[in-house]
């Protein structure tokens, strides 16, 4: 059972045709947003509950909740071949792979980010991950509802499965070899973006097929992941329609 909180991403879930089991709603709240989830809800046949704000609270346990959480049976993952399948409808496949993002605000901007650029589908590590929690949910403004994401516990591996379904993989890395936009993105892509602190694993490098970099102008080198995944996936759509 996970917890959806937020009009937005309620609304969205819902929208999505995620399996919700109930809304709540607190007593007193008003607005299109509220309007649009109670009609959505009941075009969906979804359950929604009006609870007093001491009982809402009890529930959300969440300052910013908007006064509306929803309860989702379950997160659903694909497989490793489901979004292969799935990208391949597209005429240049993008997945995003992600090693070892362990902020959930981090994952869930990374998240809505990926659902607006269009990406075929996330891939997530195991290990050393954040997992898909209410922040995660909250932050990403309903994109998890929208995402094909895969959990798999090793990225080299599947690094190579894709290599056999004639991905190229790009990774990002402080010292890469070429600007993130100096390459012909007119392929099938699969991105990887490292962790927050120590970048992509060395092993995870090594079986990259290209390693970009972002310039940097101030003292600081690197950017926060989240934005250096829109920088890069926003390049990748540039460089497509070009």
């Amino acid at each position: 059972m996970q917890k959806i909180i937020g009009r937005k991403p309620v609304l969205e879930a819902i929208n999505s045709g995620a399996e919700l089991e109930v809304i709540y709603i607190a007593f007193g709240q008003h607005g299109e947003a509220i309007n649009r989830i109670f009609s959505a809800a009941k075009k969906n046949k979804i359950k929604i509950t009006q609870l007093s704000t001491q009982k809402f609270n009890s529930i959300a346990k969440i300052e910013d909740s908007q006064g509306v959480v929803a309860i989702k049976s379950s997160q659903r993952y694909y497989s490793l071949e489901e979004i292969i399948i799935e990208s391949q409808k597209s005429k240049f496949p993008l997945l995003l792979l992600l090693d070892t993002i362990q902020d959930p605000q981090n994952l869930g901007a990374i998240f809505r980010t990926a659902e607006c650029a269009g990406v075929d589908g996330v891939i997530i590590t195991t290990n050393q991950s954040s997992p898909i929690t209410e922040t995660v949910e909250k932050i990403s403004a309903g994109a998890v509802s929208y995402l094909k994401i895969c959990k798999v516990q090793n990225l080299v591996q599947t690094i190579d499965e894709l290599k056999k379904n004639n991905f190229w993989i790009v990774g990002t890395h402080l010292n890469g070899d070429r600007f993130y936009n100096q390459l012909d993105y007119k392929m099938p892509v699969a991105l990887v973006m490292g962790n927050e602190e120590k970048g992509i694993r060395k092993l995870v490098a090594e079986h990259c097929d290209f390693l970009v970099k972002i310039p940097m102008k101030g003292k600081i080198d690197s950017l926060n992941v989240s934005v250096a995944t829109g920088v890069v996936l926003f390049e990748i759509l540039k460089n497509r329609n070009s």
